[in-house]
């Protein structure tokens, strides 16, 4: 491994270790609870997150989604295609995200999590400079989807973080 692989090895580590902290002892209820109309619940942010970095490295890897490959989609049963990751996802798109609880979540991601893991231990500082989206200009390296995805999740679960927080406090 290189002294790059060991970063992200450490970033996508954190996201998993605060992933996990988060949904911890919360109820499928609590999970599902929006601070307002138009706000994220924790169960759509950890959804998301996880939807997000299976599809990313599933592409840039070549291989199936976790999602798919490993009967998630089913388990959850969420009203969206195998495709959708939540990406553009409004009110009610993420008020459908219910039902689910912590163990599911912190399953789905810890799966997601040992995919993007073996996928990074296997990477060499020359592979970080591949071209894997010709889209953008300039075109996205490896490295810098990788990172892209690492920036995204720890967005977002800092936001399902602090929906826990408000949630405690209202418990008392």
């Amino acid at each position: 491994m290189t002294a790059s692989t060991d970063l992200l090895l450490d970033a996508y580590g954190r996201v998993r270790d605060l992933v996990d902290d988060v949904v911890d002892g919360l109820s499928p209820e609590e999970l599902a609870t929006r601070l307002d109309e138009g706000a994220n619940s924790i169960a759509w942010l950890v959804w998301h997150l996880a939807r997000v970095e299976d599809d990313h490295v599933a592409d840039v890897a070549g291989t199936e989604q976790v999602w798919t490959a490993a009967g998630w989609h089913e388990a959850f049963g969420l009203p969206f295609g195998p495709g959708v990751t939540g990406y553009g996802h409004g009110p009610e798109e993420v008020a459908a995200v219910r039902g689910l609880d912590a163990d599911a979540l912190r399953g789905y991601y810890g799966a997601v999590h040992e995919r993007s893991a073996a996928y990074l231990s296997g990477l060499t500082d020359a592979d970080f400079a591949r071209v894997v989206d010709t889209s953008w200009t300039p075109h996205v390296t490896l490295g810098v989807r990788l990172v892209s995805v690492v920036n995204d999740a720890t967005q977002h679960v800092g936001q399902a973080a602090f929906v826990r927080g408000v949630l405690l406090r209202r418990r008392g």
